[in-house]
């Protein structure tokens, strides 16, 4: 279980490199434009990888889970951006990031009938917290309905997403699942690539940044989830992915010369207290087992 954990962890430290590359990507770039392109790129880098070594094949794999999976990576991308766009880049991501666990245990009683842990459960809530005061904002807050709206369901898009991965990575080739949900994906947000302009992708830093975010931020962490997800908990693997706001935000720092303020410092060692606590949660469960055995 411990390789699966830090699988999912490195996927989600490379999703945390998107918002640095983003911002050292040309002034032109767009949010929704880099979306499409990201999954572009990854999902057809990965299609390509799969079909060299021959191993292309849905057969047998559910056609409707693909799709599911498929339409809610790709539901994710203009719902986050929009979100964000409309609520403010604090109160945006705040709300798709720390809705996706939510999601994601309220998906896990429903559909499998099991109660989160309290492992689990102290722990999403410590990352939530931390989350909160990481993103925390001096500026002016926007209140914006539809935007809290969109973010909300960016955060259940992933949670679909994770939770349909799950069974799909579990049964058949994770590579070859991966491939085929990202590559369809990149399709669905096609026609977004043929309205904004694509000029500033040519440009060094766009180039760069671009064959970044869609060859490691995507089709390589991505991979790196799928591979992790089938020795985890989906329910678990959403909680761990919140590894990528503290990334972003030691990024932010070092790289991009971005202050932390004493309650973002808070906020950092509450999310990175959360995710230790998750990593060892079968240590903790046995020795909750124990006590309670010895009592």
């Amino acid at each position: 279980m411990r390789n699966s954990v830090l699988l999912v962890l490195f996927g989600a430290i490379l999703w945390g490199t998107t918002g640095t590359a983003q911002a050292l990507a040309p002034e032109e770039s767009t949010p929704l434009v880099v979306g499409a392109l990201r999954l572009l790129i990854g999902g057809g880098s990965l299609f390509l990888l799969v079909f060299f070594q021959k191993r292309l094949s849905i057969k047998g794999i559910p056609k409707k889970a693909l799709l599911v999976s498929a339409l809610a990576m790709a539901l994710y991308q203009p719902f986050f951006f929009s979100g964000v766009d409309l609520t403010g880049v604090a109160i945006g991501t705040v709300v798709a990031i720390c809705s996706a666990p939510i999601f994601a245990g309220l998906m896990e009683g429903l559909i499998y009938k099991r109660l989160p842990d309290w492992v689990w459960l102290v722990s999403t809530m410590l990352a939530i917290f931390g989350c909160v005061l990481l993103f925390q904002s001096d500026g002016q807050i926007v209140f914006n309905p539809l935007g809290m709206l969109f973010s909300l369901m960016a955060g259940l898009a992933f949670a679909i997403y994770t939770f349909v991965s799950k069974d799909l990575v579990t049964n058949y080739s994770s590579d070859v699942v991966v491939a085929i949900v990202f590559s369809t994906a990149a399709v669905f947000l096609l026609p977004i690539l043929f309205v904004y302009d694509l000029g500033w992708v040519m440009q060094l830093s766009g180039t760069i940044s671009m064959l970044h975010l869609g060859l490691l931020a995507t089709a390589v962490a991505y991979l790196s989830f799928a591979r992790g997800l089938m020795g985890v908990q989906a329910s678990m693997a959403v909680t761990l992915a919140l590894a990528e706001p503290v990334t972003a935000a030691v990024l932010g720092i070092f790289l991009l010369g971005e202050p932390l303020t004493i309650l973002s410092g808070i906020g950092l060692l509450c999310l990175i207290i959360g995710l230790v606590l998750l990593a060892n949660k079968p240590k903790l469960l046995r020795l909750k087992q124990k006590e309670d055995q010895a009592a």
